[in-house]
């Protein structure tokens, strides 16, 4: 797909055009697919969510040639939609905004906007394409509080969002708030935050086998199981096993 910018025209209706586009290039097929893969059904973790059925690559396309014409309005209309695509789509214009952004008070801005409206960031992909690009790399040399409050709260996705935020910090060796926050999110019932929490364990390994080791000899023995198995994913076989063996 050719990348043809939009050229700023207020006369544009830019979430039509945006959604217009999105639609162009749906799937039925798998429309059909993505709310038995996100959980849509009643009482599920996506209930009431729809689909048009778009490839994140497609969005991604769409989200680069709609850019340099979106504006904060635009953003709060996309951000805002009953489709997966197109928020996701809005989620990945605020990043690229926020990227680009010169200035720190520019990229507050944007960072009021995520929180803002963060209730329409409500499902795994919508917090892992934006959470740690946005609030964590913001928070990375500031007050880290907001973390721990969206950590503490009752929300999934907020506390989706407080641990995958460390996954900037992590990026730069810095793992003091993803165990502390993995501490916190431990005896969590949701196995989303379970795969969460072990997946930025697993991450923290990567770097420092010896700091996530050290938290796992700790922890494992009451952490839930999925948690355990994503944290030690990419450790040796014999150490795989001894942890789950134990």
């Amino acid at each position: 797909m050719a990348i043809n910018h939009i050229q700023m025209n207020p006369e544009n209706n830019l979430p039509e055009k945006v959604i217009s586009e999105l639609k162009s290039v749906s799937d039925k097929e798998k429309a059909l697919f993505l709310p038995r893969f996100f959980k849509t059904g009643k009482g599920e973790y996506g209930e009431g969510d729809h689909f048009l059925g778009i490839q994140v690559p497609q969005q991604r396309i769409i989200a680069k040639k709609f850019l340099p014409a979106i504006e904060e309005k635009d953003l709060k209309t996309l951000i805002a939609s009953p489709f997966h695509e197109v928020r996701l789509t809005a989620l990945f214009m605020l990043v690229a905004k926020f990227e680009k952004s010169k200035s720190g008070e520019e990229k507050r801005l944007w960072v009021d906007f995520y929180l803002n409206n963060r209730s329409f960031v409500n499902n795994w992909d919508l917090v892992d394409s934006s959470a740690h690009q946005i609030l964590g790399s913001w928070l990375y040399d500031k007050d880290r509080t907001p973390l721990y409050e969206l950590a503490n709260s009752n929300n999934l996705w907020d506390q989706r969002m407080a641990i995958i935020s460390t996954y900037y910090f992590i990026r730069k060796n810095d793992f003091e708030d993803t165990l502390k926050i993995a501490e916190i999110l431990l005896f969590h019932p949701h196995d989303l935050i379970h795969k969460a929490v072990g997946w930025m364990l697993r991450e923290v390994g990567k770097r420092d086998f010896e700091t996530e080791y050290g938290f796992l000899e700790k922890h494992y023995k009451k952490m839930p199981r999925t948690m355990l198995r994503y944290a030690i994913e990419k450790f040796e076989p014999q150490v795989r096993e001894m942890f789950l063996a134990k």
